[in-house]
């Protein structure tokens, strides 16, 4: 897995390449939003657009990352998950807990709201 960040509109979008399943890539990631600039937002949206497979230690990835921004006040909401991720998300009940965004416009319109 791949992955990019950008700090736009106060927001941090974080746009996944590949498949979120453990490794090195995901525990960086984690480390990123953990000790890297993006502490200075309460926001995330995070790209699944182009995420082909995930699995179960892909799920925790992205419900640590919510967690983290929950527990800081923030929000974290998911960009245009693959029908396969929608399913797993579905499966697992997960799309309870998650926001799922069409695309960026709304995934800022969203998390902008959220904390007003």
């Amino acid at each position: 897995m791949k992955y990019q960040t950008e700090l736009k509109d106060d927001i941090l979008f974080i746009r996944l390449m590949g498949d979120l399943i453990a490794g090195t890539d995901t525990q960086r990631l984690i480390e990123d939003v953990d000790g890297g600039k993006p502490l200075v937002s309460l926001l995330c949206a995070v790209d699944l657009s182009n995420v082909r497979f995930m699995d179960s230690s892909g799920m925790g990835v992205l419900v640590s990352l919510l967690t983290k921004f929950r527990n800081r006040g923030g929000e974290l909401v998911l960009i245009k998950p693959s029908d396969h991720i929608r399913k797993l998300l579905i499966v697992t009940k997960l799309n309870a807990i998650f926001t799922i965004a069409e695309n960026d416009d709304f995934a800022v319109q969203f998390l902008k709201e959220s904390i007003y």
